[in-house]
């Protein structure tokens, strides 16, 4: 059994009892588990990313910190999402900010640049990133109720602003324009997949 095929069948268990566990409201403490399926769902598609590791980790390195620090300064100002705070589900926080969000924003951002590949391949950079910037601007569209009823974060007065949306879409441009700079046309089909499995865990689980 080939890396990817393995990745893809635990991707699809993994997504599947969260549908389940938290759709059906066996146990709350399941979504305690968040974290930990970030940081498998980040693992899995790392492991099998066809292409050296150095360049995969220098990206990395580069969406995990600047998500972290965005988000941090998101967090303590609200000048760039609006004014939200972040519950205990997703981990340790730094300045009011949880770690995990570094490790979802480079998972989103390798998942969408993976699937603008195998879709826009000779395509311009630049088009491919505003594309694939829309893509993960929708994919938060669905995420925000979702997150609001598991306390992942909070917003203030329970309104989402339309401010929030901007702002994802201009955080996720650069960083798509350093994935295609720095991994090039690397495609990774189980990113392509879990970028698909975003969609229907929080498609499948609006309040």
């Amino acid at each position: 059994m080939s890396k990817n095929t393995i990745a893809i069948i635990i991707l699809i268990i993994l997504y599947t009892v969260g549908i389940i566990g938290i759709g059906g409201n066996f146990d709350d403490r399941i979504v305690l588990l968040t974290p930990i399926n970030l940081l498998i769902s980040l693992g899995l598609v790392f492991w099998v990313h066809p292409g050296p590791k150095p360049v995969l980790w220098k990206l990395a390195g580069i969406c995990f910190l600047t998500g972290v620090a965005i988000e941090m300064v998101g967090v303590q100002t609200g000048l760039i999402f609006g004014s939200y705070q972040y519950g205990p589900v997703l981990g340790p926080k730094v300045f009011g900010t949880p770690l995990m969000i570094g490790v979802n924003w480079t998972m989103l951002v390798y998942c969408a640049g993976s699937t603008m590949n195998a879709m826009m391949k000779n395509q311009s950079i630049i088009l491919k990133s505003i594309i694939g910037a829309a893509l993960l601007t929708l994919l938060d569209v669905l995420i925000e109720p979702v997150a609001i009823a598991l306390n992942f974060w909070n917003w203030e007065d329970q309104i989402i602003p339309l401010q929030n949306y901007v702002a994802w879409f201009f955080v996720a441009l650069p960083l798509l324009i350093a994935y295609f700079i720095i991994l090039k046309k690397t495609t990774n089909k189980v990113a392509i997949l879990l970028l698909v499995l975003q969609y229907l865990f929080f498609g499948i689980l609006q309040p």
